[in-house]
């Protein structure tokens, strides 16, 4: 575990899966994230790489050949990270390809993930170089799960979601069997900045937004305000996702999705698959943000 402190947030990180594992408040001692809960769901913050989500059949293929990869990549649970650099604000962790990973995923890589912490933010950056002779394709993303809800007296269909802008959008449906995005949607937000939580909202699954205008969410209380803003600039989709019954929700920004039921499985043919050229840096940022009101 790894820890920065100010004097209003404190944060910890932990060495498997580089995950942010505590948000909390220095004066109150508020705690803003799940707490990863086993019997409801397991963790905290996984960073999603080189895919997002499932895979059709948990493979895929390159250059015609088939490779293996677990739901939502290879940096989720792994205990091949290193702690590289420490300040009195950040935390730097990398992670590299090896000869074991190269069997799973045929790019050699350098993934540095750092966490930022300043006044009451916290910067989440995401830095990926291609460190091979050919182009990599790979997706990128964050899962937090923020406590819902927060504060004592208080319910989870006390809480919605709060995004930048009205929107139109719908949801993109899973296959709650596979896991697999189907070519099904249902509408969501109608000309509305609001999302009203409740549990039954994920019986099918999370919430899976493509075309979204908004590059900022904000969890909010009706009791207590704005609690949680998660900024995501550089990230083209979102996902919202809890567990039925799971005081807690993901906010996750994403730069890819989950397997198409319909998919070729062929990766440089993948929906939003990223492209990097050799020796090419690739850097994405997303931000939380705990209202000062509660510090």
């Amino acid at each position: 575990m790894y820890s920065l402190k100010n004097d209003k947030l404190k944060i910890v990180v932990q060495n498997t899966g580089a995950e942010l594992c505590e948000i909390s408040s220095v004066k109150h001692n508020t705690q803003f994230m799940w707490d990863a809960n086993p019997k409801v769901w397991g963790s905290f913050a996984p960073n999603l790489f080189p895919i997002i989500g499932g895979l059709k059949n948990g493979c895929y293929f390159y250059n015609g050949k088939r490779y293996t990869l677990p739901k939502h990549g290879l940096i989720r649970n792994s205990n091949a990270i290193t702690l590289t650099k420490e300040t009195h604000n950040s935390l730097s962790f990398s992670f590299k390809h090896n000869e074991t990973l190269l069997k799973q995923y045929p790019f050699k890589f350098e993934f540095e993930l750092k966490f930022t912490l300043v006044d009451n933010t916290i910067e989440v950056s995401h830095t990926i170089t291609n460190v091979d002779t050919s182009t990599m394709y790979f997706s990128v993303g964050g899962h937090p799960a923020f406590k819902c809800p927060v504060f004592n007296n208080e319910s989870y269909n006390d809480y919605s979601l709060e995004f930048e802008v009205n929107e139109n959008a719908h949801t993109h449906l899973l296959n709650t069997e596979n896991g697999l995005v189907s070519n099904k949607t249902k509408p969501i937000l109608k000309n509305t900045k609001l999302l009203q939580l409740h549990h039954n909202l994920f019986n099918d699954d999370a919430l899976i937004f493509k075309n979204l205008k908004s590059r900022k969410v904000t969890l909010k209380s009706k009791q207590n305000g704005d609690v949680v803003t998660v900024s995501y600039p550089d990230f083209n989709y979102l996902g919202i996702w809890a567990k039925p019954n799971g005081n807690f929700v993901c906010i996750e920004p994403w730069l890819g999705i989950a397997d198409a039921e319909d998919t070729n499985q062929v990766l440089e043919q993948k929906e939003a698959i990223l492209t990097l050229p050799p020796n090419k840096t690739f850097n994405a940022i997303y931000t939380i943000e705990i209202n000062n009101a509660h510090l």
